[in-house]
């Protein structure tokens, strides 16, 4: 079994609630926890608002989203593979940005955790990005396939 779905929106950030809905609801498929939901939901969030207030700034621009579920086949359980790519600034230094409470925009009051939730949230985070052509976060996260399973 494979799913997939992609996404194009503008980067503004009142789009980032429509990529928090549209990714709980891609899942709802497997029937997940509302934990497995929420931390999906908060990894979204967090790597959709680096594309909106990193990447593009003031500027205008389109956040791409990329969902993919992959059943396991050594397991009951399935692979969520998120990307989310904007064409923005890039990040000059991936390994200082995933610092916790490193910001580049601290007069926005940024708290600098957004990559460290991705973390904490995610099972794998990949990060690639190019200066002046943008950055693309892939996530991984393992989701137990409850629909077939009884309660």
């Amino acid at each position: 079994m494979e799913n997939n779905m992609s996404i194009v929106f503008d980067a503004k950030s009142q789009n980032e609630s429509l990529a928090r809905m549209v990714v709980s609801a891609f899942l709802t498929e497997l029937d997940p926890t509302l934990e497995e939901i929420n931390d999906v939901k908060t990894a979204v969030s967090e790597a959709v608002t680096n594309s909106i207030i990193h990447g593009y700034g003031e500027k205008p621009g389109k956040v791409f989203m990329k969902c993919n579920l992959k059943k396991d086949s050594m397991q009951d359980d399935s692979i969520l593979q998120i990307e989310i790519k904007d064409e923005g600034v890039g990040i000059e230094d991936i390994e200082k940005a995933k610092e916790p409470l490193y910001t580049t925009k601290p007069e926005l009051e940024r708290s600098g955790m957004g990559f460290m939730f991705m973390e904490m949230f995610m099972d794998n985070i990949h990060i690639e990005s190019e200066k002046n052509v943008g950055t693309t976060v892939f996530m991984t996260k393992k989701i137990k396939d409850n629909k077939n399973k009884s309660r």
